[in-house]
């Protein structure tokens, strides 16, 4: 009895590494390559910055799992230095600056915005940001990042492309997909309700495969593990003082995100992450950014959408997350395997996301429940929300006059809804209201 349910256990971990290697993948994949087109580089080029985000990606989540915050939860490219890399890129020429000097620019900013982190985080700011995150703080938080998750993953699944359309049969699938998800969470037994995730993308593979035939969007011919990892691909760093300043910024925002990553994280698994688990969360993932910028990658950044998995497949062991990204690894170091995975199609990967992603609207109803809203405080979390939905559905257009370094930041709603709640939240006497 005993060796079967050993045998029973070591499969429900590798099952869950599986799902996990999924998710890692889906919320990693389309960074090098969007990055790599924003940068200009060639398709080789391309194809090996991916290997290198593979690896890297799952080498810091087994750190992190091993010795840093000690959840399970994923850190990967973080999504404030995506947003940021992509809209300085795009705001190049009004800055009279070549892609170049940009990109060289941007790995100095990865670079000392990492060792400033890091200094920080040693020195004991964590223990100060940790004073501003009331249950109000966190709740808005998770309830931005899953609009924003949603909205993203939402498009994908539903084909929505440059011109404002969507494919019908497509968004078909995606249907039949969350529903698979749903119902398996919802209607599973014992062990087989945790693994909707990876039903969902199995079933939705297959049938995507079968209606319109296998997808070919990535061209992920890369090159041996060894020869991938190019010394400062980007070129020799150079201080451009404006992205010097925006990228310390978004580095202390990143440091906002893991803070609230791990409250969320320490609700789940019934028990406080302390102090010295946050700094070591911190420095891990601040040294890797320091990694990714010698590298010719964005930094990293501990995923508060991690939590929303966890809600989904309610498999909360590390082992599981070490598995997952140690077969993450394996796929980064051989190309073929590579060349196989990023043929997922993305509505596929979205549509189970999405079905995945749906558990963080309850963490964060969860989270704010704690605490009695009036028709008089109830501003302290209906303006910061909904600020921060409005700025994320205005049009990129919207924010053309700004100045260009200002854009990336003043243009994210997760941001702005964000600092507006700590700024509310700790100004604002809401005791003497009530």
């Amino acid at each position: 009895m005993l060796e079967r349910n050993t045998s029973q256990s070591t499969a429900s971990v590798l099952l869950a590494g599986v799902q996990w290697l999924f998710f890692i993948f889906t919320n990693t994949v389309m960074v090098p390559l969007s990055i790599g087109h924003a940068l200009g580089l060639s398709p080789a080029d391309i194809a090996e910055s991916m290997q290198r985000s593979f690896i890297l990606t799952g080498a810091v989540c087994i750190v992190q799992a091993a010795w840093g915050h000690r959840f399970a939860l994923m850190d990967g490219p973080a999504g404030v230095w995506w947003g940021l890399v992509l809209s300085i890129c795009a705001s190049a020429p009004a800055m009279g600056m070549d892609l170049g000097t940009v990109a060289a620019s941007l790995a100095s900013g990865f670079i000392l915005s990492g060792t400033l982190v890091i200094v920080l985080a040693v020195c004991g700011f964590l223990s100060v940001m940790k004073r501003l995150f009331s249950p109000s703080v966190m709740g808005v938080f998770l309830f931005l990042i899953a609009f924003q998750l949603e909205n993203t993953f939402f498009k994908g699944m539903v084909g929505f492309d440059v011109g404002g359309r969507f494919d019908l049969p497509i968004a078909g699938l995606s249907v039949v997909i969350i529903a698979v998800v749903a119902l398996i969470h919802i209607k599973g037994k014992g062990a087989f309700g945790q693994f909707s995730l990876l039903g969902g993308i199995v079933f939705g593979w297959i049938a995507y495969v079968l209606l319109f035939g296998q997808s070919s969007r990535i061209d992920a011919a890369g090159t041996d593990v060894i020869s991938i990892w190019h010394w400062l691909p980007w070129g020799t760093p150079h201080i451009d003082p404006g992205i010097l300043v925006v990228s310390m910024l978004a580095g202390i925002v990143n440091m906002m995100n893991t803070l609230t990553s791990l409250t969320a994280a320490s609700t789940l698994y019934g028990r406080e992450s302390t102090d010295k688990e946050a700094v070591k969360s911190v420095v891990f993932t601040n040294l890797f950014s320091i990694i990714a910028g010698c590298f010719g990658l964005i930094p990293f950044g501990t995923f508060a959408s991690s939590i929303g998995f966890l809600e989904n497949t309610r498999v909360l062991r590390r082992s599981a997350l070490i598995v997952g990204a140690s077969l993450f690894i394996i796929i980064g170091a051989v190309p073929a395997l590579s060349g196989w995975l990023v043929q997922l199609p993305l509505s596929v990967g979205g549509a189970a996301l999405f079905a995945a992603y749906l558990q963080m609207f309850g963490t964060a109803f969860r989270t704010l429940s704690s605490t009695t809203y009036t028709p008089k405080t109830i501003y302290r979390i209906a303006l910061p929300i909904l600020t921060g939905i409005c700025v994320m559905n205005l049009p990129a257009s919207a924010f053309s006059d700004l100045p260009p370094l200002l854009t990336p930041l003043l243009s994210n709603g997760l941001v702005i809804g964000v600092l507006l709640v700590l700024v509310v939240e700790n100004v604002v006497k809401w005791d003497r209201i009530k």
